[in-house]
């Protein structure tokens, strides 16, 4: 996943701690992805820029794509995150740098962690379902793992919480006993909520952790808030339960972490933690250095777009 922005902003954030329990409602704005997929960017937002290490979300769809490519997009860097596909519908072909080719079908974990540099691209496969519609979310790597070897995972059956009208798949993390296998980083946890109408359940949270919750599909009350998809609800830290009413039907993701304590810079498709770190992963990418080469995608790579004018610095994470 990329960010496309052709004037991308920079953006510091890390280093503050956490703001007790808070209950702030964000709207994305659209984002062109691609040549023909539009997503609504909710992290990093006017005044909240990270959620525990979450620090990049896009919701995408539901869209008919039967008579469109779907999503294309072509080959790109990634250089201290990893990057994290969930499907609620479609497919997407992931190649990589390192040689890896797979297709993330819905409620599969496609895990990338770019550490010191990697290159990828996604695509719909030539032949593919009618309907798009997913997240793609990027995890902030700390200081000590962020020049770590770069990783593929894919993980096709992922464990599962079950209650009343409820059905949870862990994505990242831990919830409630259940441990995902994808590899974290940070004290963290991702996990997407299925709710029939009428369910009402109270969601035990770490005390420690800041969270979010993202609305897929349908209307969902959290702690009283009307959520409605394409909408991020942001919940603060110091909760150990979680109001949840279904309204409708309803899909949500659950976004979760220990405030992330270090200042870092996020620009375009890198995160450093200094400017002068941050041209030269640029550099390196135009000169094709340090990155790799991905094969099979019919298509030039990303050029990376001109830096901005002023000095980056990393400062605080929200606010």
């Amino acid at each position: 996943m990329s960010n496309l922005d052709l004037k991308p902003t920079p953006t510091p954030c890390g280093g503050e701690a956490g703001t007790g329990p808070v209950k702030d409602l964000l709207t994305g704005r659209q984002v062109p992805l691609g040549e023909s997929t539009q997503v609504r960017r909710l992290l990093p937002n006017l005044g909240r820029r990270m959620v525990g290490a979450w620090c990049f979300v896009d919701h995408y769809g539901p869209d008919d794509v039967e008579h469109e490519a779907g999503m294309m997009v072509p080959p790109h860097p990634h250089l201290g995150l990893q990057t994290v596909s969930w499907l609620h519908d479609g497919e997407i072909l992931h190649r990589d740098s390192l040689g890896s080719l797979q297709t993330v079908r819905p409620y599969e974990l496609g895990l990338m962690t770019s550490g010191r540099g990697i290159t990828h691209a996604e695509q719909s496969p030539k032949a593919h379902p009618r309907v798009l519609h997913g997240a793609q979310l990027w995890v902030a790597l700390p200081n000590e793992h962020r020049h770590t070897a770069p990783a593929f995972e894919h993980h096709g059956s992922l464990p599962t919480v079950t209650a009343a009208g409820l059905d949870a798949t862990v994505i990242m993390g831990t919830l409630d006993g259940a441990t995902s296998p994808g590899t974290a980083y940070t004290p963290l946890v991702g996990a997407d909520f299925k709710l029939r109408e009428g369910a009402a359940h109270r969601l035990p949270l770490e005390p420690e952790f800041e969270y979010a919750v993202l609305a897929m599909t349908g209307s969902v009350e959290v702690d009283g808030v009307t959520v409605e998809p394409g909408s991020l609800l942001y919940l603060g830290n110091g909760r150990r339960e979680l109001p949840l009413r279904a309204r409708t039907d309803a899909g949500i993701l659950l976004l979760g972490g220990v405030p992330f304590e270090e200042r870092i810079v996020m620009w375009w498709n890198f995160i450093t933690r200094t400017g002068e770190e941050m041209a030269q992963a640029r550099e390196e990418w135009e000169k094709g250095s340090s990155f790799g080469e991905v094969h099979g995608f019919d298509g030039d790579r990303l050029a990376a777009p001109e830096l901005p004018p002023v000095p980056l610095k990393a400062r605080g994470r929200a606010r």
